[in-house]
């Protein structure tokens, strides 16, 4: 694949602070001179992902993963380095050349031609809407309401039967391959050409950017399925995106933002002006869009249907935006299946005021737990104190803590003396056990396991020091450890191959340490932002450099020494022992000098 110019990489590194691009993503909060917060590539109670401003790393000591800005994007957002670079460019409004490669070009040209293939199908949707034959679907929108406006705001639309998209894409142009792409058109076993959506009211499905990528299409009579989405492609992935978020962003939705289930629910919302609302694709939430929702507003309402499947949507949902430390509400509602029932049969008035009671994710798996118990039971009561206890010894907050105590205790009947008391238990039982075991250790790869056993603590700490040091970037430095450190004189494999290749660079004149970084493998990247992120204690880098040396020479004197007294055992021809043991005189010595 090919890549860009090392020159604009750095601009676009350069351009992109690492600790705002993961804050995107991370709530981080810092100490000292690094920022820690929970690893997004782990579950994790206790902070353990490290963000070094100065050094433009991250790496987590729980799991080992490690990288620079372009890593980062790679792995939470599933793209390769050279989208993470354009991605980049983009936030920083940096113009990037087109790459000279027939297979990249080829796939943005086939990108460019299914967004406009969405674009145009979305106009000829909406448009085929008002036709005559549209009566169905007419008369659908008619008995929900939905204004000319809302139709509008959201390109709602109709398709027609068979094959009418497929000859309206080709009459302006495009290709079969562009068309069966987009996923709006299927090719069946006879070669025929026929449309994935036929007789459907139609939902555009866009991104923030307001870019059509997909579409969901709903049924207007009993038939089944109720709802087609389009398939994943080259332009959409449904669990990086949310619906209507791209309506509500023209919206005041920092403060608050509604997440539903379903595109009816956005719009009779919106329809009913509520519009700080989207709906997740598909009902269990990602983290990428937890990401999405938690990068434009402060606080989520969880807003999901009431049936099982909402309800499991919902618990899914609490687990992964708490992980991210967003305020999460829970909506409680009564007498309707879902916001869009609920809003239509009682209005925007009364839906609004159960938004404004939505309740805490502590208060909501409080009332769950409540209903599966019979607190008149001596052990289902005994059940509920305990549960209660764990659910709130995860809450670092303490006054937080008190306030849900107090109020747990009054609306349960149950003694805040107990409640504190098995909280405390807990809280001090978690705090023992982290000191126990002290911080997490980075997971290493079974085959490196194996490898490291043969190699001492002492020596790999001395080896991480080394390229601790090869890091800081220096030159003259490292031209002194060039001079007195053999790549063969590294004994962890790992720590050999990283030496080999910031030796190679030196040499052709690169002492770039984050663009060496871009060239590592996941392994040698996971191992070497381990290396930076550590702490080796180096005051006085001249006296470390020193000290390595004299300790690499004594390692050498001592391997030396053992193989002379394993020949002298051996030998018996008295000028080569003599000569054996003049040299073992002369290396105990030079040990005893460096001792």
């Amino acid at each position: 694949m090919a890549r860009y110019s090392d020159e604009i990489i750095d601009d676009v590194r350069q351009s992109n602070d690492i600790v705002d691009v993961i804050s995107q993503y991370v709530r981080l909060k810092r100490s000292g001179r690094n920022y820690f917060g929970l690893c997004p590539f782990h579950n994790e109670k206790s902070p353990s992902f490290s963000v070094s401003p100065e050094k433009q790393i991250f790496h987590c000591f729980g799991c080992g993963v490690g990288g620079n800005v372009f890593t980062f994007l790679t792995k939470i957002e599933g793209i390769n380095f050279v989208e993470a670079v354009q991605l980049l460019a983009e936030r920083a409004n940096i113009q990037l050349p087109t790459l000279e490669n027939n297979v990249d070009s080829a796939k943005e040209a086939l990108k460019a031609k299914v967004y406009k293939v969405n674009e145009f199908t979305a106009k000829y949707y909406h448009e085929n809407l008002y036709r005559p034959e549209s009566k169905i679907a007419q008369e659908y929108i008619k008995k929900r309401k939905l204004s000319n406006e809302t139709l509008k705001a959201f390109q709602i639309g109709f398709s027609g039967k068979f094959d009418e998209l497929y000859k309206e894409l080709k009459k302006q142009g495009f290709e079969d391959r562009e068309i069966l792409e987009s996923g709006l058109v299927n090719k069946n076993e006879r070669g025929q050409y026929i449309d994935r959506y036929r007789n459907r009211l139609m939902f555009p499905i866009c991104d923030v950017r307001g870019r059509v990528i997909a579409f969901g299409g709903r049924v207007l009579d009993d038939s089944k399925p109720k709802y087609i989405n389009s398939p994943e492609n080259i332009v959409y992935s449904k669990g990086r995106h949310l619906y209507g978020l791209n309506v509500a962003k023209k919206y005041d939705i920092k403060k608050r933002l509604l997440i539903v289930e379903g595109y009816m629910d956005v719009v009779s919302l919106h329809q009913r002006d509520i519009h700080n609302v989207v709906a997740s694709l598909g009902t269990a939430l990602t983290q990428q869009q937890g990401y999405l929702l938690r990068n434009n507003t402060e606080q989520i309402i969880l807003s999901y249907d009431s049936d099982e499947a909402g309800q499991t949507a919902k618990v899914r949902a609490m687990e992964i935006l708490q992980n991210m430390g967003c305020d999460i509400r829970v909506l409680q509602m009564e007498g309707a299946k879902d916001p869009d029932e609920y809003v239509i049969k009682y209005g925007n008035a009364r839906f609004q005021n159960l938004v404004d009671k939505a309740i805490s994710v502590i208060e909501f798996k409080v009332k769950i737990l409540r209903q599966s118990l019979n607190l008149e039971s001596t052990n289902d009561k005994i059940k509920f104190l305990n549960e209660i206890a764990k659910l709130i010894s995860k809450i670092d907050n303490s006054m937080e803590r008190e306030v849900y105590i107090e109020k747990i205790a009054k609306e349960y009947d149950v003694s805040k003396e107990a409640i504190y008391a098995e909280v405390n238990k807990l809280t001090y039982r978690e705090s023992k056990d982290e000191k126990v075991l002290g911080k997490p250790k980075p997971v290493v790869r079974h085959i490196e396991k194996k490898e490291a056993e043969n190699v001492s603590e002492a020596t790999k700490r001395r080896e991480n020091t080394v390229l601790a040091i090869l890091l800081s970037g220096d030159r003259n430095i490292y031209e002194i450890i060039k001079q007195n450190i053999a790549i063969q004189d590294f004994k962890y494999e790992i720590d050999k191959k990283i030496a080999e290749k910031l030796y190679e660079e030196f040499e052709n004149g690169n002492s770039n340490i984050n663009s060496i970084i871009d060239n590592l493998s996941e392994e040698e990247q996971n191992h070497i932002t381990m290396i930076m992120a550590e702490d080796y204690g180096i005051d006085d880098v001249e006296k470390a450099i020193d000290d390595i040396i004299q300790s690499y020479e004594k390692d050498k004197l001592n391997e030396r020494k053992l193989e002379i007294l394993e020949l002298l055992e051996n030998s018996t021809e008295e000028n080569q022992k003599k000569e054996l043991e003049k040299e073992l005189n002369d290396i105990i010595i030079c040990l005893a000098k460096i001792r």
